[in-house]
């Protein structure tokens, strides 16, 4: 696996290769499987190589709140997101994070 990537040097670029991939969110009660279903740009900001939005959805009936959260990824390492829920999406629950 990877080690634990800079968030700041992430881009979207890092992501959109991993377009349906598999990750893995920690969770107090145990590893919530996600896929990430989309990579945005998210405009223009201070940070180095633009913003960019990701989606994850998560099994169905998830609920678990916003926060930061360890997540796993083969390739990419584990990388401690701020993901807030945004409901339900086709055939999951929806988190998004934003790198700004």
């Amino acid at each position: 696996m990877a080690s634990s990537p800079d968030l700041a040097t992430l881009k979207l670029d890092d992501f959109a290769t991993q377009l349906d991939a598999d990750f893995e969110m920690q969770t107090s009660d145990g590893v919530l499987p996600l896929k990430l279903v989309k990579a945005d740009p998210a405009g223009a900001s201070g940070r180095e190589g633009a913003a960019f939005s990701l989606l994850f959805a998560a099994p169905a009936g998830t609920s678990l709140p916003q926060g930061i959260y360890p997540v796993t990824h083969p390739a990419l390492g584990v990388m401690e997101i701020f993901l807030v829920p945004i409901g339900p999406l086709q055939g999951g629950s929806g988190y998004q994070a934003i790198f700004a």
